[in-house]
């Protein structure tokens, strides 16, 4: 009980467990979507967007959050333009805005003398630096994404599994396209805090992709994916304290050894079949 319970005799460590499986459950559950739809390369893409956002909100002295979250849905609407007629394909347009937006965002931050220290919790995450706004803050913005989840789940469902029955049933297809790609986007600026840019995909594909072979349905697969999501990240937080690791990397190593188990579960019960 004392190996359990010592992490959480400080604040900090409260405050970055509470937040770590807020973000976790959040990712996994949009990240669903990125795995159905193949999109894996758009959450590397929304992830690495925001730091042009990042640069301009420091620059200006600006929030770095309102920033990202600003660059991230624009980024998210205009490849929703891109694509919206079929002349460009999606993983085209995801391709010519990720690097876009990257070099944009490394041209800004490579001007100003002092990025290395300011914006590193930016890159990397800093989950034991939360305070009590930036939980409200999590804890407010994961609820709104979570609850419109919830309210357009039969829509995303056609649209993910069958964008022709979509069309018949005249789903609006592009504004449910766009609303999916914002949510993502602010998925991504919910989770700078814990993982950082660096690791924000992997949150979002990793544990969807674990429950992927654990289940085919949708339902069973959020909820597995929310279960492997949060507990990654509370192993992971407890690994980082006691192994003295970067916490984001440690939650993302732990959901990655989540996957493989799953992976060598899947093959080893086909080859018992």
């Amino acid at each position: 009980m004392d190996f359990l319970l010592e992490p959480l005799a400080y604040a900090f460590m409260q405050r970055g467990l509470l937040a770590s499986v807020m973000v976790g459950v959040l990712c996994a559950v949009m990240g669903t979507y990125v795995v159905l739809r193949g999109m894996a390369f758009l959450g590397d893409a929304l992830a690495h967007a925001i730091l042009p956002g990042v640069a301009v909100a420091y620059i200006f002295k600006g929030d770095l959050l309102v920033g990202a979250g600003a660059a991230a849905v624009v980024v998210a609407l205009i490849i929703g333009v891109f694509t919206k007629d079929g002349a460009v394909k999606e993983d085209t347009a995801i391709g010519i805005l990720f690097a876009a937006a990257l070099s944009l965002g490394v041209a800004l931050i490579s001007a100003m003398q002092t990025y290395a220290v300011d914006l590193s919790h930016i890159l990397f995450g800093d989950v034991l630096g939360v305070s009590a706004a930036d939980l409200w803050l999590i804890g407010g913005l994961s609820l709104v994404i979570l609850l419109a989840v919830v309210a357009l789940y039969k829509p995303f469902l056609v649209l993910s599994f069958d964008p022709v029955l979509a069309a018949t049933l005249r789903l609006p297809a592009n504004l449910l396209r766009n609303v999916m790609l914002i949510l993502l986007a602010l998925t991504v600026v919910v989770s700078l805090q814990t993982v950082g840019v660096s690791l924000a995909a992997a949150m979002l594909i990793t544990p969807a992709a674990t429950a992927s072979l654990l289940t085919r349905r949708l339902l069973p697969m959020m909820f597995v994916s929310a279960a492997i999501g949060a507990l990654s990240s509370i192993v992971g937080l407890y690994l980082s304290y006691y192994l003295n690791i970067v916490s984001g990397s440690a939650i993302v190593l732990t959901a990655t050894l989540f996957f493989l188990l799953a992976l060598g579960w899947k093959r080893l019960r086909n080859l018992t079949r």
